[in-house]
């Protein structure tokens, strides 16, 4: 027979049944992560060339594939807001950017709704190749084509980033999913 649980360790062991995820933890924290990512270009890093990924997009798009309807699409805007606070670019430049991308994969999701990781990585590829692309137009690169080139190891390690950004989505997702509080 097993011996009873002492009174502080009920309180420890709390049964599943009738728990629920916190609404606002579970709005709140895919905001949070996105705009943690967009705090990257903060970071003391010192480099000649672009070379940081842009983590709050790829948080970003993680979300997108992870959970489609969880960010409006309207969401582009307030969070690449946030992003061109912090990021150096042309005001503006994330602000578009960010919301054809949600356009773009609402467009991608309602499309094609059932899609594997290998197809999403691909669709993240190319919106990620040409996020970058794009926002170095808009940066002013097309007046130095050698800058174009000196972007592509930001372009490779962006692409090669984004399964690692999903996968962290993935645990983030977990996370606010967690049932903490009594139904």
């Amino acid at each position: 027979m097993p011996t009873p649980l002492p009174e502080q360790l009920k309180e420890l062991v709390r049964p599943r049944i009738n728990r629920a995820p916190s609404p606002l933890l579970a709005m709140s924290l895919p905001w949070i992560l996105v705009m943690l990512g967009s705090l990257s270009p903060t970071w003391p890093v010192v480099s000649s060339a672009p070379v940081m990924p842009p983590l709050g997009f790829l948080f970003l798009l993680g979300w997108l594939h992870l959970r489609p309807g969880l960010f409006p699409v309207w969401a582009g805007l307030p969070l690449g807001l946030f992003d061109d606070l912090y990021s150096g670019q042309p005001f503006g430049s994330a602000i578009l950017l960010w919301s054809l991308a949600t356009i773009g994969m609402d467009y991608v999701e309602t499309r094609f709704p059932w899609r594997g990781f290998l197809q999403n990585w691909l669709v993240a590829s190319a919106v990620i190749a040409g996020y970058l692309l794009v926002a170095a137009w808009f940066a002013g690169v097309y007046r130095q084509p050698d800058l174009l080139l000196a972007m592509l190891p930001q372009i490779s390690l962006s692409i090669l980033a984004y399964p690692i950004a999903a996968q962290l989505v993935g645990l983030v997702d977990r996370l606010r999913l967690i049932p903490v509080r009594e139904v």
